[in-house]
Order: C-alpha cells, then sequence, then structure tokens
C-alpha cells in the first residue's frame, strides 16, 4: 500500500511527537527486533526507530530493510531516527485514519 502525500504528511506530524521505542544496534536488524517491530505496530501502527552510532547501518538502509521485513511503509528517515507506518489488523486498537 502506497501512502499518498497528504497522509504522509499527516503521519510526519504525527510521529514528530513519538519517542524512540525500537533501537537497531551493532548487530542490525535481527529477528529480534523484526519482531519487536511487528508488535508494535500491531499496537500503534505508527512507530519510530532510532539506529544508534555503533550500527553499521544508516537510518535510511535501516528504515528500508525493517520496513520491507515487517510489510511497512517509511514515513519519513530523519537523522538516525525513523517512522514506519502499518495498518493494525487488531480490532482492539484505535486505529489512525489516514485523509
Amino acid at each position: 500500500m502506497a501512502l499518498l502525500g497528504k497522509q504522509v504528511r499527516q503521519l510526519r506530524s504525527m510521529a514528530h511527537h513519538l519517542d524512540p521505542v525500537i533501537s537497531v544496534g551493532k548487530n542490525g536488524i535481527t529477528d529480534a527486533v523484526a519482531r519487536q517491530t511487528e508488535e508494535e505496530l500491531e499496537l500503534r501502527e505508527l512507530v519510530k526507530v532510532s539506529v544508534q552510532e555503533m550500527s553499521d547501518y544508516s537510518a535510511r538502509e535501516a528504515a528500508n530493510e525493517l520496513a520491507e521485513r515487517v510489510g511497512a511503509e517509511v514515513v519519513q528517515v530523519i537523522g538516525r531516527k525513523f517512522s514506519l507506518y502499518r495498518k493494525s489488523s487488531r480490532k482492539d486498537v484505535e486505529h489512525i485514519q489516514l485523509v
């Protein structure tokens, strides 16, 4: 699902206020990081991830690889942080209403 420009802008403004809940460290994008990202996306739909300086990944590389592994869309990459979005399949979470 490709996001429209308006939707990306909406998600970027929402992600601005989030704190990173996932961290990519020196081991890169492990199965544990992918699993944690899956869980957080199911709970929140929009998550912010930080890439530690000791990581071999740039934020853009990590964002693209992690998004591909979990089936999410890259919303924004700034510095060593990036945001991912994926609509949750759960019925008990408050879904983000995209414009």
